[in-house]
């Protein structure tokens, strides 16, 4: 009868640690990239995200100006990138954003108090944003706003033009604002996700003097605007009026007021342009 005896085969024992092992550094450096490299790729394509959104306003304003100054109700669509999508096989999320038409009566401008009040309407655009930081950009009152947690700025300017007569007599500043009034249409005036959209801008009219001018309000006290951005309004009148009014700046407004021996005429006009927010028209 034979005797049967058990070899061990180390090499199998060697084969399976070291399949083990590659299996732990392919791991580790897995980890590795998901906590270390994946944020910053994130934190880079949601900035450029916010920068394609950034020329994408400066591109729907331009077609908003162009559509007040020629006067032809010639529709357009300006497209706009909500969100940035997310990385396959890695934990990651996707930035979304919302955009909407607003036209809330509490932002406006005021001469006087209430002896004229002006709509302060926008196209405001919302960054829901994972890795980089939130950021709210606003088409109000013709010019581009952007928010953040760290302040506000006029990126853009409105069409205002401020013509400086205080070395002359009598002392005066003439001010000319083309007012675009965004006219939102019920049920296409709001639109949120991560794809991209279409805003559909249409010039309607024009108020103003019968033969094309500007209308005349001559400023008595004070010209105050209440909006919700009143930080980056008064930043940008300070550097269009400098110290020939005074200043002063509120939780929602920011309101300027004559100096002693300089007189105001705010030259003004209305552009209403009809705005749609995709998807779908409605003529």
């Amino acid at each position: 009868m034979k005797k049967q005896g058990f070899v061990k085969n180390n090499h199998a024992v060697a084969g399976v640690i070291e399949f083990l092992l590659i299996i732990a550094l392919i791991a580790i450096v897995l980890s590795m990239i998901q906590v270390y490299y994946i944020p910053e790729i994130m934190n880079q394509r949601e900035a450029d995200h916010m920068d394609d959104v950034a020329n994408q306003f400066s591109y729907l304003k331009s077609i908003i100006d162009l559509q007040g100054m020629t006067k032809e109700d010639v529709p357009i669509s300006s497209p706009l990138t909500l969100g940035s999508m997310e990385i396959p096989y890695f934990v990651t999320a996707r930035a979304t954003g919302q955009i909407e038409v607003i036209e809330d009566e509490h932002y406006n401008i005021r001469i006087d108090g209430d002896a004229l009040k002006i709509p302060l309407t926008s196209i405001r655009y919302s960054a829901n944003n994972w890795y980089y930081v939130d950021q709210v950009y606003s088409l109000e009152g013709g010019g581009i706003i952007l928010k953040q947690p760290d302040g506000e700025v006029m990126k853009i300017e409105p069409s205002i033009t401020v013509e400086n007569l205080t070395l002359t007599v009598p002392k005066k500043i003439n001010i000319y604002y083309d007012i675009p009034i965004i006219v939102g249409m019920p049920g296409k005036n709001i639109t949120g996700g991560y794809k991209s959209c279409f805003v559909r801008t249409n010039y309607s009219s024009t108020y103003c003097e019968s033969d094309g001018d500007y209308f005349l309000r001559n400023v008595g006290i004070d010209i105050t605007i209440t909006t919700e951005y009143p930080t980056a309004w008064n930043d940008m009148l300070e550097e269009l009026l400098e110290n020939n009014v005074n200043y002063v700046l509120g939780p929602d407004y920011v309101e300027i007021t004559k100096k002693d021996g300089i007189s105001i005429n705010f030259y003004y006009k209305y552009i209403y342009i009809y705005a749609q927010i995709s998807p779908g028209w409605i003529k």
